[in-house]
């Protein structure tokens, strides 16, 4: 899934360590969508993701791709939605830029295939 919005909030990383001994965090953060109800939606980001929202600041227009999962404790469900991809959005990716650029230089021939 994925949804467009700006970010509002960057909370602090939490950390601990698991029942097996391995250490672990996660970071969630804010994006406002701009709908009419229930604009705020709030991600979270698990382990090395957590790296990919250094990129990003508040006020920043992102688009991110997540999944969303519940589990069952004690007869009550929780819910979790895990950010996966963060784009900036209104700016251009350098790998589309390289593919216009090899575009624009194979005008030869009028643009036929042979």
């Amino acid at each position: 899934m994925e949804i467009k919005g700006r970010i509002t909030k960057k909370l602090a990383v939490e950390s601990g360590m698991s029942k097996a001994g391995k250490s672990w965090q996660k970071q969630s953060f804010v994006i406002d969508t701009g709908a009419q109800y229930n604009p705020e939606v709030c991600f979270q980001t698990f382990g090395d993701k957590c790296e990919m929202l250094n990129r990003f600041d508040e006020g920043q227009e992102v688009s991110v791709a997540f999944n969303i999962s519940s589990r069952e404790y004690n007869g009550k469900y929780y819910h979790n939605i895990d950010a996966w991809k963060i784009e900036p959005l209104g700016e251009r990716q350098p790998q589309e830029e390289k593919l216009e650029a090899a575009d624009l230089g194979s005008s030869d021939n009028d643009g036929l295939p042979f």
